[in-house]
């Protein structure tokens, strides 16, 4: 239970730069929604899509390969490691702008931006930067400096949020005052030039992790940790596609291209209202990755248990979000602007899909602990292959439903399939039927408080749906020692 506490600790502490950070950037999107039309929006969607694709490209597997290596048997000097990550992602990075520069033509037309060849390459040195900037992040997390990780974090996601708000809101109010730096036609592209401005002050700001060590690289050591992270660089790309392959390839699956960008945009929209299932999974994320690796050190049943008790509270925590947002979502779709409203239906089958995902994590322990990370690629090339198949047959017909649905499948299929393939090769006993009794129990409360109260007042829904929330946080604080501390256990009880 100890090493579940300092999990959940970490947890929180990573999360207060996940979930405060995202949260105030999801604040951006009623911004975005209310300034720009869904088309326009489709845009930055499509973009940032790519984006996500070409960071993982980028980073090449190497922040999974940092944890492995830095506490490998052989390769027992972690700051050795380090410096010869940085100087390769360092290598990398600077070629790909290079190229970009270079290609940016045929780069722009080939991703229809050719009239904002400046967004295109705005985007190629953010995206290079954050992927260098990987490194340093991870070195912080393989430390235990959560704290340090948040503060850095915060302060490149409230510097992007201040020139949002600057640029798209402050300069427009002082008209011609601001003329020297403001161009009302450059639109959307100052979203885009906040995220590099943000991104180059963080690099900044990362001046003692960059230069408090000594530089050494070890082409050995680099061969090794590009043959573990190969693999994870497949299941890397294989992954960001099942979660990003939708929206960029939607515009060519619906026939009218205008209807296309303002379907995509809706979706998009849409998408960030269950955005609270992905800061937690992303939380989670940043703390269990370093948390298995050290655990692997423990033996037999304590290591086991670990594993084992972090499933299931995963599997409690995101119930819960996904009961909250449900039950709010009358409140939490004013965050888009109306017009969007339409595409409230894909929220619920978008945060289960995440959920799957989140399962899916936990599970990817066995191949990353015994060094079979070639399964976490097939595992999610056989996602890929049922989101792209779903994609194609489904957006046609339904929309941007067809999207959302074939998540869910992908993600489903993908965790089904590291379980039982997982259970040959690293046999954890997963609480599977307790875990299934909570999910059972949350869909109860979703579909009776979610539909069963859809016709009552607005106010009364909602009070009612508050009492369900508590009853299910009442239930399993009955059944499970959470890893809480007392006093707040004891609150929550009463």
């Amino acid at each position: 239970m100890a090493g579940i506490k300092s999990l959940a600790k970490d947890t929180a502490i990573y999360g207060i730069s996940s979930i405060v950070g995202r949260f105030l950037n999801w604040c951006l999107v009623p911004l975005y929604t209310n300034l720009f039309a869904e088309d326009q929006y489709g845009v930055v969607t499509f973009i940032y899509s790519i984006v996500a694709l070409l960071y993982i490209i980028l980073t090449y597997g190497m922040e999974t390969g940092f944890f492995r290596f830095s506490n490998h048997e052989r390769w027992t000097d972690p700051s050795l490691v380090y410096t010869t990550s940085l100087i390769s992602l360092a290598t990398t990075s600077v070629a790909f702008i290079a190229a970009v520069a270079i290609l940016l033509q045929p780069i722009s037309n080939a991703m229809q931006c050719v009239d904002h060849q400046s967004f295109v390459m705005m985007m190629a040195a953010c995206v290079a930067i954050d992927a260098f900037t990987a490194i340093p992040f991870s070195y912080l997390r393989q430390q235990r400096r959560p704290m340090r990780f948040a503060a850095l974090k915060l302060v490149n996601i409230g510097l992007n949020i201040g020139l949002n708000l600057f640029f798209l809101v402050l300069c427009p109010l002082m008209g011609s005052a601001m003329s020297w730096i403001y161009r009302p036609d450059f639109g959307i592209g100052y979203i885009f030039l906040s995220n590099l401005i943000a991104s180059m002050v963080n690099l900044l700001l990362m001046w003692r992790e960059l230069t408090g060590v000594k530089y050494r690289f070890n082409p050995q050591l680099l061969r090794e940790m590009l043959k573990y992270s190969a693999p994870l660089l497949i299941l890397g790309i294989a992954g960001i596609m099942n979660q990003t392959i939708d929206k960029v390839i939607y515009p060519y699956l619906v026939s009218d291209p205008a209807e296309a960008m303002r379907g995509l945009g809706i979706y998009g929209a849409n998408y960030k209202i269950g955005i609270v299932m992905l800061m937690f999974i992303q939380a989670f994320r940043f703390a269990y990755e370093p948390f298995i690796f050290q655990r692997s050190k423990a033996e037999g049943e304590d290591r086991t248990a670990a594993y084992r008790d972090a499933m299931k509270y995963f599997c409690l925590f995101s119930t819960f979000i996904f009961l909250a947002v449900m039950y709010y979502i009358d409140i939490l779709k004013y965050f888009i602007a109306p017009s969007y409203f339409e595409g409230l239906k894909v929220v619920p089958v978008v945060m289960a899909a995440e959920v799957f995902f989140g399962i899916f994590f936990n599970l990817s322990l066995w191949y990353k602990l015994t060094d079979k990370t070639m399964w976490g690629a097939y595992f999610s090339i056989f996602g890929l292959v049922i989101t792209l198949t779903l994609n194609i047959i489904l957006v046609p017909r339904v929309g941007y439903t067809g999207c959302a649905w074939a998540a869910f499948c992908s993600y489903g299929s993908m965790m089904l399939a590291s379980y039982f393939i997982g259970r040959r090769h690293m046999a954890i006993d997963y609480q599977v039927g307790r875990i299934m009794a909570y999910f059972a129990f949350g869909a109860v409360l979703y579909y009776g408080g979610f539909y069963g109260l859809q016709a009552l007042p607005l106010a009364l829904r909602l009070t009612l749906r508050t009492l369900l929330l508590a009853a299910f946080v009442v239930a399993i604080l009955r059944f499970e020692p959470l890893p809480l501390p007392g006093r707040l256990r004891r609150l929550l009880r009463k």
